[in-house]
Protein backbone atom coordinates (compact mmCIF):
# COMPACT_ATOMS: atom_id res chain seq x y z
CA UNK A 1 0.00 0.00 0.00
CA UNK A 2 1.34 3.07 -1.05
CA UNK A 3 1.89 6.40 0.98
CA UNK A 4 -0.55 8.13 -1.40
CA UNK A 5 -2.98 5.28 -0.71
CA UNK A 6 -2.77 5.50 3.05
CA UNK A 7 -3.24 9.17 2.85
CA UNK A 8 -6.25 8.50 1.17
CA UNK A 9 -7.41 6.07 3.56
CA UNK A 10 -6.77 8.51 6.32
CA UNK A 11 -8.92 11.02 4.42
CA UNK A 12 -12.09 9.04 3.78
CA UNK A 13 -11.34 7.34 7.45
CA UNK A 14 -11.57 4.40 6.00
CA UNK A 15 -12.53 1.08 8.51
CA UNK A 16 -11.56 -1.35 6.00
CA UNK A 17 -8.17 0.15 6.66
CA UNK A 18 -8.05 -0.38 10.43
CA UNK A 19 -5.74 -2.79 11.32
CA UNK A 20 -3.64 -2.70 8.39
CA UNK A 21 -1.65 0.43 9.37
CA UNK A 22 -1.98 3.33 12.38
CA UNK A 23 -1.00 6.73 11.27
CA UNK A 24 0.86 9.43 14.03
CA UNK A 25 0.32 13.45 13.98
CA UNK A 26 3.73 15.37 14.80
CA UNK A 27 1.97 18.42 16.54
CA UNK A 28 0.04 16.60 18.60
CA UNK A 29 2.33 13.08 19.23
CA UNK A 30 -0.62 10.97 18.96
CA UNK A 31 -1.50 8.23 16.92
CA UNK A 32 -4.77 6.87 15.25
CA UNK A 33 -6.51 3.62 13.57
CA UNK A 34 -7.29 5.35 9.71
CA UNK A 35 -11.17 5.80 10.78
CA UNK A 36 -10.53 7.99 13.42
CA UNK A 37 -13.56 10.82 13.77
CA UNK A 38 -11.01 13.38 14.90
CA UNK A 39 -10.30 15.86 12.46
CA UNK A 40 -8.22 15.15 9.69
CA UNK A 41 -4.61 16.75 10.15
CA UNK A 42 -2.86 18.19 7.45
CA UNK A 43 -0.82 15.30 5.41
CA UNK A 44 2.69 17.30 5.91
CA UNK A 45 2.07 16.42 9.68
CA UNK A 46 1.27 12.89 9.12
CA UNK A 47 3.61 9.36 9.82
CA UNK A 48 2.80 6.07 9.43
CA UNK A 49 3.47 3.07 11.17
CA UNK A 50 2.71 -0.59 10.28
CA UNK A 51 2.11 -1.09 13.95
CA UNK A 52 1.00 0.24 16.77
CA UNK A 53 4.14 -0.50 18.86
CA UNK A 54 5.91 1.01 16.29
CA UNK A 55 4.03 3.73 16.92
CA UNK A 56 4.45 4.19 20.43
CA UNK A 57 8.86 3.15 20.56
CA UNK A 58 8.75 6.35 17.85
CA UNK A 59 7.41 8.18 21.12
CA UNK A 60 3.58 8.77 20.02
CA UNK A 61 0.65 7.88 22.37
CA UNK A 62 -2.42 5.78 21.22
CA UNK A 63 -5.66 8.24 20.56
CA UNK A 64 -8.27 7.87 23.76
CA UNK A 65 -10.87 8.22 20.71
CA UNK A 66 -10.45 5.43 18.38
CA UNK A 67 -8.35 3.38 20.58
CA UNK A 68 -5.52 1.89 17.58
CA UNK A 69 -3.64 0.08 19.97
CA UNK A 70 -6.94 -2.02 20.54
CA UNK A 71 -7.36 -3.13 16.90
CA UNK A 72 -7.74 -7.10 16.25
CA UNK A 73 -5.59 -8.06 13.68
CA UNK A 74 -6.61 -10.88 11.68
CA UNK A 75 -3.37 -11.87 10.00
CA UNK A 76 -1.47 -14.44 12.02
CA UNK A 77 2.00 -12.71 11.08
CA UNK A 78 0.28 -9.20 11.90
CA UNK A 79 -0.17 -10.46 15.39
CA UNK A 80 2.82 -12.41 16.32
CA UNK A 81 4.85 -9.11 15.46
CA UNK A 82 2.85 -7.24 17.55
CA UNK A 83 3.66 -9.79 20.13
CA UNK A 84 7.46 -9.43 19.60
CA UNK A 85 7.50 -5.87 19.61
CA UNK A 86 5.63 -6.14 23.05
CA UNK A 87 8.43 -8.01 24.02
CA UNK A 88 11.58 -5.76 22.52
CA UNK A 89 9.90 -2.65 24.06
CA UNK A 90 9.50 -3.70 27.96
CA UNK A 91 12.89 -5.20 27.57
CA UNK A 92 14.72 -2.01 26.35
CA UNK A 93 12.17 -0.29 28.88
CA UNK A 94 13.59 -2.15 31.80
CA UNK A 95 17.18 -1.44 30.75
CA UNK A 96 19.11 -4.24 32.56
CA UNK A 97 22.35 -4.00 30.96
CA UNK A 98 21.45 -7.31 29.02
CA UNK A 99 20.77 -8.50 25.65
CA UNK A 100 18.01 -10.27 24.98
CA UNK A 101 17.86 -13.25 22.47
CA UNK A 102 15.88 -14.42 19.92
CA UNK A 103 15.62 -17.80 22.05
CA UNK A 104 14.01 -16.07 24.72
CA UNK A 105 11.58 -14.42 22.48
CA UNK A 106 11.19 -18.05 21.35
CA UNK A 107 10.17 -19.13 24.56
CA UNK A 108 8.18 -16.71 25.76
CA UNK A 109 5.71 -16.73 23.04
CA UNK A 110 6.11 -20.69 22.15
CA UNK A 111 7.00 -20.28 18.44
CA UNK A 112 10.33 -21.67 17.12
CA UNK A 113 13.08 -19.32 16.18
CA UNK A 114 13.03 -19.88 12.47
CA UNK A 115 8.80 -19.33 12.65
CA UNK A 116 9.67 -15.57 14.65
CA UNK A 117 11.93 -14.74 12.29
CA UNK A 118 10.08 -15.44 8.92
CA UNK A 119 6.77 -13.96 10.16
CA UNK A 120 8.59 -10.62 11.77
CA UNK A 121 10.46 -10.46 8.66
CA UNK A 122 7.47 -10.74 5.91
CA UNK A 123 5.79 -8.03 8.29
CA UNK A 124 8.95 -5.20 8.76
CA UNK A 125 11.38 -6.72 6.67
CA UNK A 126 14.14 -6.89 9.10
CA UNK A 127 14.37 -9.64 11.52
CA UNK A 128 13.65 -9.20 15.48
CA UNK A 129 16.86 -9.08 16.66
CA UNK A 130 17.69 -6.45 13.63
CA UNK A 131 14.65 -4.39 15.35
CA UNK A 132 16.10 -5.02 18.99
CA UNK A 133 19.32 -3.24 17.88
CA UNK A 134 17.55 -0.42 16.10
CA UNK A 135 15.20 -0.17 19.26
CA UNK A 136 18.47 -0.56 21.23
CA UNK A 137 20.02 2.24 19.87
CA UNK A 138 17.31 4.66 20.09
CA UNK A 139 17.50 4.16 24.10
CA UNK A 140 21.01 4.67 23.56
CA UNK A 141 20.28 8.18 21.96
CA UNK A 142 17.97 8.61 24.62
CA UNK A 143 19.99 8.39 27.72
CA UNK A 144 23.15 10.41 25.92
CA UNK A 145 20.82 13.51 25.74
CA UNK A 146 19.30 12.60 29.40
CA UNK A 147 23.10 13.40 30.38
CA UNK A 148 24.50 9.60 31.24
CA UNK A 149 28.09 8.84 29.99
CA UNK A 150 28.57 7.03 27.15
CA UNK A 151 29.26 4.06 29.25
CA UNK A 152 26.35 4.13 31.55
CA UNK A 153 24.20 5.07 28.57
CA UNK A 154 25.38 1.45 26.00
CA UNK A 155 24.23 -0.67 29.96
CA UNK A 156 21.47 0.85 30.01
CA UNK A 157 20.41 0.24 26.79
CA UNK A 158 21.74 -3.35 26.77
CA UNK A 159 24.67 -3.42 24.70
CA UNK A 160 27.03 -4.38 27.74
CA UNK A 161 29.49 -2.95 26.78
CA UNK A 162 30.68 0.19 24.92
CA UNK A 163 32.81 -2.25 22.43
CA UNK A 164 29.48 -3.85 21.25
CA UNK A 165 27.79 -0.32 21.01
CA UNK A 166 30.62 1.27 18.36
CA UNK A 167 30.60 -2.46 16.57
CA UNK A 168 26.96 -0.78 15.49
CA UNK A 169 27.62 2.59 15.40
CA UNK A 170 28.44 3.67 12.38
CA UNK A 171 25.07 1.97 10.60
CA UNK A 172 22.80 2.97 13.10
CA UNK A 173 23.97 6.62 14.09
CA UNK A 174 26.24 8.32 11.08
CA UNK A 175 29.21 8.76 13.79
CA UNK A 176 30.78 7.43 16.48
CA UNK A 177 29.06 7.09 20.17
CA UNK A 178 31.30 9.31 22.06
CA UNK A 179 31.10 12.20 18.98
CA UNK A 180 27.42 11.36 18.92
CA UNK A 181 27.07 12.37 22.73
CA UNK A 182 29.41 15.52 22.37
CA UNK A 183 26.21 16.71 19.53
CA UNK A 184 27.78 15.56 16.53
CA UNK A 185 31.34 17.40 16.99
CA UNK A 186 33.26 15.98 14.34
CA UNK A 187 31.36 14.86 11.95
CA UNK A 188 31.67 17.72 9.13
CA UNK A 189 30.08 18.10 5.83
CA UNK A 190 30.48 20.35 2.75
CA UNK A 191 27.99 21.17 0.15
CA UNK A 192 28.20 22.37 -3.51
CA UNK A 193 25.33 23.48 -6.27
CA UNK A 194 25.40 22.43 -9.99
CA UNK A 195 22.51 23.38 -12.38
CA UNK A 196 21.11 21.09 -14.30
CA UNK A 197 17.30 19.40 -16.28
CA UNK A 198 16.16 18.59 -12.84
CA UNK A 199 16.59 22.47 -11.29
CA UNK A 200 19.19 23.05 -8.95
CA UNK A 201 21.24 20.11 -7.58
CA UNK A 202 23.05 20.06 -4.11
CA UNK A 203 25.70 17.85 -3.54
CA UNK A 204 27.01 17.06 0.47
CA UNK A 205 29.86 15.05 1.25
CA UNK A 206 32.42 14.11 4.72
CA UNK A 207 35.77 13.26 3.15
CA UNK A 208 34.70 9.67 3.15
CA UNK A 209 32.08 10.05 0.25
CA UNK A 210 28.92 11.48 -1.02
CA UNK A 211 26.06 11.48 1.86
CA UNK A 212 23.45 13.36 0.00
CA UNK A 213 22.05 14.53 -3.42
CA UNK A 214 19.32 17.02 -3.46
CA UNK A 215 17.20 18.55 -6.48
CA UNK A 216 15.18 22.11 -6.05
CA UNK A 217 14.49 24.98 -7.48
CA UNK A 218 15.88 27.12 -4.36
CA UNK A 219 19.62 26.46 -2.94
CA UNK A 220 18.10 28.22 0.86
CA UNK A 221 15.67 25.64 0.54
CA UNK A 222 18.24 22.49 0.15
CA UNK A 223 20.74 24.00 2.35
CA UNK A 224 17.94 24.40 5.07
CA UNK A 225 17.01 20.51 3.90
CA UNK A 226 20.59 19.58 4.62
CA UNK A 227 20.87 21.42 8.17
CA UNK A 228 17.69 19.34 9.00
CA UNK A 229 18.75 16.19 7.88
CA UNK A 230 22.02 16.30 9.63
CA UNK A 231 21.49 19.03 12.43
CA UNK A 232 24.45 17.91 14.45
CA UNK A 233 27.20 18.12 11.77
CA UNK A 234 29.16 21.01 11.03
CA UNK A 235 28.05 22.55 7.98
CA UNK A 236 30.15 24.75 5.21
CA UNK A 237 30.12 25.71 1.62
CA UNK A 238 32.89 23.20 -0.47
CA UNK A 239 36.06 24.48 -0.94
CA UNK A 240 37.34 22.06 -3.09
CA UNK A 241 36.30 18.50 -1.50
CA UNK A 242 33.27 17.75 -3.71
CA UNK A 243 34.42 19.06 -7.40
CA UNK A 244 35.10 15.63 -9.00
CA UNK A 245 32.25 14.13 -7.44
CA UNK A 246 30.35 16.90 -8.58
CA UNK A 247 31.22 17.23 -12.16
CA UNK A 248 30.70 13.31 -12.59
CA UNK A 249 27.02 13.65 -11.87
CA UNK A 250 26.79 16.56 -14.24
CA UNK A 251 28.61 15.31 -16.80
CA UNK A 252 26.25 12.15 -16.60
CA UNK A 253 23.64 13.90 -16.54
CA UNK A 254 24.58 16.24 -19.56
CA UNK A 255 25.24 13.33 -21.69
CA UNK A 256 28.85 13.54 -21.52
CA UNK A 257 29.27 10.71 -19.67
CA UNK A 258 27.62 7.27 -20.80
CA UNK A 259 27.57 6.11 -17.27
CA UNK A 260 27.90 7.30 -13.83
CA UNK A 261 31.03 6.69 -12.65
CA UNK A 262 31.41 5.24 -9.13
CA UNK A 263 31.51 7.38 -6.35
CA UNK A 264 32.32 6.53 -2.62
CA UNK A 265 29.10 7.47 -0.61
CA UNK A 266 29.15 7.67 3.02
CA UNK A 267 25.67 6.76 3.65
CA UNK A 268 23.47 5.39 7.29
CA UNK A 269 20.56 3.92 7.85
CA UNK A 270 19.14 0.67 9.25
CA UNK A 271 19.83 -2.66 8.18
CA UNK A 272 16.79 -2.69 6.25
CA UNK A 273 17.38 0.28 4.32
CA UNK A 274 20.41 -0.59 3.33
CA UNK A 275 19.37 -3.63 1.66
CA UNK A 276 16.77 -1.41 -0.04
CA UNK A 277 19.06 0.82 -1.36
CA UNK A 278 21.61 -2.01 -2.74
CA UNK A 279 18.98 -3.74 -4.21
CA UNK A 280 17.74 -0.43 -5.92
CA UNK A 281 21.46 -0.26 -7.28
CA UNK A 282 20.85 -3.23 -9.36
CA UNK A 283 18.62 -1.52 -11.12
CA UNK A 284 19.88 -0.70 -14.79
CA UNK A 285 19.01 2.20 -16.31
CA UNK A 286 15.57 2.58 -18.29
CA UNK A 287 14.92 -0.50 -16.44
CA UNK A 288 12.30 -0.23 -13.32
CA UNK A 289 10.60 -2.60 -10.72
CA UNK A 290 7.65 -1.84 -8.42
CA UNK A 291 7.57 -1.28 -4.51
CA UNK A 292 6.41 -4.89 -4.37
CA UNK A 293 9.05 -6.71 -6.26
CA UNK A 294 11.29 -5.29 -4.61
CA UNK A 295 10.02 -6.38 -1.03
CA UNK A 296 9.79 -10.02 -3.23
CA UNK A 297 13.29 -9.92 -4.17
CA UNK A 298 14.40 -9.33 -0.16
CA UNK A 299 12.63 -11.83 1.05
CA UNK A 300 10.20 -9.84 2.21
CA UNK A 301 7.41 -9.78 -0.12
CA UNK A 302 4.72 -8.14 2.70
CA UNK A 303 7.28 -5.34 3.03
CA UNK A 304 6.28 -2.84 0.04
CA UNK A 305 5.52 -0.55 2.47
CA UNK A 306 8.61 -0.39 3.92
CA UNK A 307 10.43 -0.91 0.77
CA UNK A 308 8.68 2.93 0.11
CA UNK A 309 9.93 4.16 3.10
CA UNK A 310 13.30 2.83 2.56
CA UNK A 311 13.34 4.93 -0.77
CA UNK A 312 11.77 7.81 0.35
CA UNK A 313 14.56 8.12 2.29
CA UNK A 314 17.45 7.84 0.22
CA UNK A 315 19.75 10.33 0.98
CA UNK A 316 21.62 10.10 -2.39
CA UNK A 317 19.22 10.42 -5.22
CA UNK A 318 20.31 9.48 -8.70
CA UNK A 319 23.52 7.59 -7.41
CA UNK A 320 20.89 5.47 -5.44
CA UNK A 321 18.26 5.09 -8.23
CA UNK A 322 15.24 5.02 -6.42
CA UNK A 323 13.16 6.95 -9.45
CA UNK A 324 13.45 3.93 -11.11
CA UNK A 325 10.35 1.62 -8.48
CA UNK A 326 7.05 2.45 -9.11
CA UNK A 327 3.66 1.32 -8.41
CA UNK A 328 1.87 -2.04 -8.83
CA UNK A 329 -0.38 0.01 -11.38
CA UNK A 330 2.49 1.02 -13.50
CA UNK A 331 2.56 4.37 -12.38
CA UNK A 332 4.87 6.99 -10.13
CA UNK A 333 4.86 6.94 -6.90
CA UNK A 334 6.10 9.24 -4.39
CA UNK A 335 9.26 11.37 -5.31
CA UNK A 336 11.08 12.84 -2.41
CA UNK A 337 11.92 15.88 -4.97
CA UNK A 338 8.52 15.93 -7.01
CA UNK A 339 6.84 13.58 -9.33
CA UNK A 340 7.54 15.98 -12.26
CA UNK A 341 11.30 15.08 -11.66
CA UNK A 342 11.06 11.84 -11.28
CA UNK A 343 9.01 11.72 -14.77
CA UNK A 344 12.04 13.93 -16.21
CA UNK A 345 14.68 11.57 -14.78
CA UNK A 346 12.64 8.22 -16.12
CA UNK A 347 11.96 10.43 -19.88
CA UNK A 348 15.46 10.94 -19.73
CA UNK A 349 16.96 7.91 -19.20
CA UNK A 350 14.83 5.98 -21.88
CA UNK A 351 15.21 8.47 -24.74
CA UNK A 352 16.88 7.40 -27.33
Amino acid sequence: MTQDAKLNAVMARDKDQDGQFVYGVKTTGIYCRPSCPARNPKAENIRFFDLPEIAEAAGFRACRRCRPDLVKIADPSLSLTRQICRIIERHVSEQSGERLSLGQIAEETGYSEDHLSRSFKKVLGISPMEYYDNRRTEVFKDNVKAGESVSAAAYGAGFGSTSRLYEKAHARLGMTPASYAKGGAGAEIAYAFADCFLGQMLVAGTRHGVCAVYFGDNKKDLIRELEQEFYRAEIAADVGLLADWSKAIVDFLQGASAALPEIPLDMYGTAFQRRVWQALLEIGPGRTKTYRQLAEDLGAPKSARAVGRACATNPVSLIVPCHRVIGTDGKLHGYRWGLERKEALRNWETAD
